[in-house]
């Protein structure tokens, strides 16, 4: 029974009319390739990043997971930049693994640098309903399917994303195309991918020598869908550890107060690797029923450094 409503809710989540379609991040500062290809060689060195969030931990059967994994590196000067994103998402019976690769070219511009990138990527989504437990045989119904179902779509997208010693800001679109997601054969159209819009933006103060303070956003825009936001500030202590507070728009109409609070924290093992984790608390009535939602960030840089506050204040920047 619990599969079955599981099953209910990846119709909600993969719906073109009500939902955000895409997973969520926690910590998004150190995954900007992710929804950005802009982003792409924005550091000094070739740089992997992986990234697994494990959601609503301790719910139903088939609650979100998520892996993701990114590779990042500039050429000819830092004028151009390559990166690749390999993920992997699964709620309930449905798994969408998805391939992007993307390219930017950086010019000077007001004392920083403007990146315009563009992705092109291909998507797997299958759905297998034979792992599906009912409350009847499904041989009795002939509306569900008795094996494996699974489709590629296609797809290409945009961002820009400009930064300097202190600012950053960006905008993208990673999914451009309103391709069909439907998995059965007919010729009506049910669901589709829907375009998703990312503002993101974030600052960074020296309150000392050994001290700084970093509040960064990440907006999200989906035509017909509740407008939802992260929002995170974190402080850096001696380059080394940070510590940090996230909140996420979105959640329950019904109780008004965002989807989830969480804390954040990092520390930089050395120039080349930085290792990540968060928790964050459900707001929603989901509370209830899951213990939260734990996500472990990963990041080594060859040939320069792995914290992003190096994006900030490295000399080699220019």
């Amino acid at each position: 029974m619990k599969k079955l409503y599981i099953i209910l809710v990846s119709c909600f989540v993969f719906s073109a009319l009500n939902a955000q379609q895409e997973e969520q991040f926690s910590q998004f500062m150190y995954n900007k390739l992710a929804f950005n290809p802009a982003y792409a060689g924005s550091k000094d060195g070739i740089c992997f990043t992986a990234v697994s969030r494990n959601q609503w931990i301790g719910g139903p059967e088939g609650t979100p997971q998520s892996q993701l994994l990114t590779f990042s590196m500039p050429m000819f000067g830092r004028k151009v930049g390559l990166g690749a994103t390999v993920s992997r998402h699964t709620i309930g019976l449905t798994e969408r693994i998805s391939a992007e690769v993307s390219y930017a070219y950086r010019i000077p511009v007001a004392l920083g640098y403007l990146s315009m990138g563009i992705q092109g990527s291909v998507r797997l989504i299958r759905i297998n309903f034979s792992e599906a437990v009912t409350t009847q045989p499904t041989g009795t119904d002939g509306a569900i399917p008795g094996d494996l179902q699974s489709k590629y779509i296609p797809n290409f997208g945009a961002g820009l994303y400009y930064h300097n010693t202190r600012f950053f800001i960006g905008v993208s679109a990673p999914r451009l195309l309103g391709n069909s997601i439907d998995l059965a054969e007919d010729d009506v159209i049910i669901t589709r991918e829907v375009p998703h819009i990312y503002f993101t933006g974030g600052m960074r103060w020296d309150l000392n020598a050994n001290l700084q303070f970093q509040p960064q956003v990440l907006l999200k825009y989906v035509r017909n869908a509740p407008f939802e936001g992260d929002a995170n500030v974190n402080f850096i202590f001696m380059n080394r550890f940070t510590t940090g507070v996230s909140y996420r728009l979105g959640g329950s109409k019904r109780s008004g107060i965002g989807e989830a609070v969480g804390l954040i924290g990092g520390i930089q093992i050395s120039d080349e690797l930085f290792l990540g984790l968060s928790y964050d608390y459900t707001l929603s009535e989901i509370r209830y029923t899951t213990g939260g939602s734990v996500e472990a960030v990963v990041r080594y840089c060859i040939g320069g450094q792995s914290d992003d506050a190096a994006e900030f204040v490295s000399p080699r920047f220019f």
